[in-house]
C-alpha cells in the first residue's frame, strides 16, 4: 500500500502564481486545490483539510493573515508569499503563527527548500525530541544540560532558553517579538536590542565562529531559527 499524496492548498489571486505553484507541488506529488480569495479560501480549508497552504498576503477582500486562526485549528505548515516591501505584514503573519516564507519572486529551488522546511515544522511540532546531538553540539532539555564537543558552556538560564526555543521550534523562525514575549513575558518593556545582546553572547558560547553562526541563524527584520 502506497502512502497517500500530501494535499496543498493555494491561496493566491495570481493566475499565474497558483499555476506556476501548482505545477512545482505536482511534480512533487502533491494534490492541488486553489483558491483565489479569503472567501474561496475559507470554503477550500474546510472542504480539503489541506498539509500544506501557500498563503499570499494580498488578497483582493482582505489580509490571507486573516485566515492563519482558522488553518492553526487543522494544523497544516503555513508558508507565506510575501512582497520585498511587506516585512511588517511578514512579521505579523509569521506571529500569528505561519511556519516559513518566500518572497516573491521566487525559483523553483528556494520554493521546494522553503516547502520541505515548512512541513517538518509541522512534524516537529508533532512530537518534538527531548535530546538533540549533532556530534558537537548536544542539548538534552529534561536534564537542561548543553554541551559543546563535551564541555559544558555555562550558559546562563536566558541563554539555555533562547536555545530551548528555537530547538523545540524545529528550524522555524521565531520573531522577535514572541522570543522577547516568551523570555520576559507581555508585560515587560524589553527592546529588540536586549535580544540581540542574549543572541550575541548564546553565539559566542555555542558556535564554532561567532561571527559566522551555524546553529543561532538570523532572519534580517524578523528574527531567529535554529540551523538544522
Amino acid at each position: 500500500m502506497t502512502a497517500a499524496s500530501p494535499k496543498a492548498l493555494i491561496i493566491d489571486d495570481e493566475k499565474a502564481i497558483r499555476r506556476f505553484v501548482r505545477s512545482v507541488l505536482v511534480a512533487e506529488d502533491f494534490t492541488v486545490d486553489e483558491a483565489f480569495d479569503l472567501a474561496s479560501a475559507r470554503e477550500a480549508i474546510a472542504a480539503s483539510k489541506p498539509d500544506l497552504v501557500i498563503l499570499d498576503l494580498d488578497l483582493p477582500d482582505g489580509d490571507g493573515s486573516e485566515l492563519i486562526p482558522q488553518l492553526l485549528t487543522d494544523g497544516p505548515a503555513i508558508l507565506v508569499l510575501s512582497a520585498y516591501d511587506e516585512e511588517s505584514r511578514k512579521v505579523a503573519a509569521l506571529d500569528a503563527g505561519a511556519h516559513d516564507f518566500v518572497t516573491k519572486p521566487f525559483g523553483v529551488k528556494e520554493f521546494m527548500a522553503r516547502v520541505r522546511a515548512a512541513m517538518r515544522h509541522r512534524l516537529h511540532e508533532q512530537g518534538a525530541p527531548a535530546v538533540y546531538d549533532d556530534g558537537r553540539l548536544k542539548v538534552d532539555l529534561p536534564r537542561h544540560q548543553v554541551l559543546i564537543e563535551g564541555r559544558d558552556p555555562k550558559l546562563t538560564p536566558r541563554e539555555f532558553e533562547i536555545l530551548r526555543l528555537l530547538l523545540i521550534a524545529g528550524g522555524r523562525v521565531l520573531t522577535h517579538r514572541q522570543l522577547i514575549e516568551r523570555l520576559w513575558g507581555k508585560t515587560q518593556n524589553v527592546d529588540v536590542q536586549t535580544l540581540r545582546v542574549h543572541v550575541r553572547n548564546l553565539r559566542q558560547k555555542i558556535e564554532a565562529d561567532g561571527e559566522s553562526p551555524t546553529t543561532v541563524l538570523t532572519e534580517p527584520g524578523v528574527g531567529y531559527r535554529f540551523g538544522l
